[in-house]
């Protein structure tokens, strides 16, 4: 009786062995897998999915369906909570789920300015440093240095962040006018300025009549046109060294250069005369419907302007171009720090170090090129199809917007660190702002105050700003001369600015 039960005991051991090699080969197969990450850490594997929440952006008007979510988790072996927040209402969300000690495990944070106003909470301990872990996960290693240099807290690392082209400014123009009047693109301020005139004073369009001008432009002196020509005449990038200090941009003599040259393109009626408020929307629409020629900004934005123009004239035609050269023989151009969004992971949530492997675990595997391209691109025959080694969405914009567009929000790292697939277009000037945005990276003028922190700048900085925004458009509308502008600086700086400046460079 005593020899049947060892050899029971033996045959069960034997199973449950022959068992956990099956087990650990389905893992070796599955390399993203969370198990494979939790057996790696010293944890116990687990058929089980490992269970987790996250808050992020919702970028549509709806929530979207969950095909594309279970796939993820299917092969990812995670159930994740995504609680969808309209990207209207973020912000509002977010600080009162940090009030109420109630954030998710996982927190993407919008913006670098959301991600600021953290800092406090972050250097107080209360979200994971994650440095430490990258090393090992195969996929989260490979994000980029500098990009993650630019999110760290002296010098500590607490997000994975969302790749963004570092700068896809430049500008859109009527092509077919160009041809019209013998106009290449330009290749210098002063070649910018002569297509401006030309755009408004030549009859461009040729129907005879005085009904057209160069620049289209809204109330907004970052992503409008202001921000990409002043980066043309040499400003620095919001912050630069003058004397051995940081200083403001607007210190420096390129900004005034600036505010001269849109002056001239205001007094000249080569703009749009009341751009410092227009809207967006406003400002699209007069090169849209052929009020204007030129449209500095994001050079992907051709796509979605070229769609609506087309419709009310089936012959326009529209180019990108990027390089143009200031006064000083030079071509640089403006850069962002790299990243569009930011997730962080709550102590308060996240309560052990296991769990935070786990959820690191996860978005490595999100960073696998095979979800990767499931997370932004959905599912291959059914939401895209491969072309010429690109994604090509299909021709249902509404199903793809409904099912995959809002995970577009979770991805981590770009197409060079998780290998998903670059988009493809039909539209020739589409891909070539694509093509542009990475040439950029040859000229950027990179922010040197984006890793440090200055404590006036998060409390008062917004405040501030306005002093500057106002002074500048009173300049160039010739509301205010160069005195006055200098005067408003003054202002700035005995309102706090003096105190951002200090802190600013005793940060470095």
């Amino acid at each position: 009786m005593l020899f049947m039960l060892l050899l029971i005991v033996a045959v069960a051991c034997n199973s449950s062995e022959s068992g956990g090699e099956e087990e650990n080969q389905s893992d070796d197969n599955n390399s993203n897998s969370n198990e494979e990450t939790a057996d790696s850490d010293g944890g116990e594997s687990s058929d089980e999915p490992f269970s987790f929440s996250l808050m992020a952006n919702l970028h549509t008007p709806e929530v979207p369906e969950e095909k594309v979510l279970e796939e993820i988790e299917g092969i990812t072996n995670t159930d994740v909570e995504i609680q969808w927040v309209p990207d209207n209402n973020y912000e509002d969300r977010l600080n009162t789920a940090f009030a109420t000690n109630s954030l998710p495990d996982a927190v993407f944070l919008k913006n670098q300015t959301t991600f600021i106003q953290f800092r406090d909470a972050i250097e107080d301990d209360q979200f994971w440093e994650i440095g430490p872990y990258l090393d090992e996960f195969e996929n989260l290693q490979k994000l980029k240095d500098n990009v993650l240099d630019n999110t760290r807290v002296n010098g500590n690392l607490y997000t994975l962040y969302q790749g963004r082209p570092l700068s896809r400014q430049g500008m859109i123009y009527r092509k077919d006018w160009a041809d019209n009047l013998g106009l290449e693109a330009p290749t210098t301020t002063e070649e910018f300025m002569e297509m401006a005139r030309a755009f408004t004073e030549d009859d461009p369009d040729g129907n005879g009549e005085n009904d057209t001008f160069g620049v289209t432009d809204r109330s907004d002196l970052i992503y409008g046109a202001f921000k990409t020509v002043s980066s043309w005449f040499g400003t620095p990038n919001y912050w630069g060294e003058k004397d051995g200090q940081l200083l403001p941009e607007f210190m420096f003599d390129e900004y005034v250069q600036t505010m001269d040259f849109f002056r001239e393109m205001h007094e000249n009626g080569y703009i749009n005369q009341d751009f410092p408020v227009t809207s967006k929307v406003d400002q699209q629409e007069f090169i849209k419907n052929g009020s204007a020629g030129i449209y500095v900004g994001s050079m992907g934005d051709v796509i979605s302007l070229y769609n609506d123009a087309v419709a009310i004239n089936p012959d326009v035609e529209y180019d990108v171009h990027n390089y143009v050269e200031g006064p000083d023989g030079e071509f640089g151009v403006w850069a962002i720090p790299g990243f569009g969004n930011l997730v962080m992971f709550p102590k308060s949530s996240v309560e052990t170090e296991e769990d935070l492997k786990k959820i690191l675990g996860f978005f490595d595997s999100l960073m696998a090129p095979e979800v990767a391209n499931l997370s932004y691109w959905g599912l291959e025959g059914e939401h895209y199809e491969v072309v010429d080694g690109s994604a090509k969405v299909t021709d249902d914009q509404a199903k793809f917007d409904r099912e995959v567009k809002p995970y577009q929000a979770i991805g981590i790292g770009e197409p060079e660190t998780n290998g998903r697939y670059e988009g493809f277009f039909e539209y020739e000037p589409k891909a070539k702002s694509e093509e542009l945005f990475k040439d950029n990276e040859n000229y950027l003028i990179e922010d040197p105050t984006v890793p440090l922190y200055s404590e006036t700048y998060v409390q008062d900085g917004a405040r501030l700003q306005q002093i500057i925004t106002d002074a500048t458009y009173q300049y160039i509308l010739g509301q205010t001369d160069l005195e006055g502008f200098e005067a408003a600086i003054e202002d700035w700086k005995s309102q706090g600015g003096e105190d951002i400046i200090e802190e600013f460079n005793a940060s470095e």
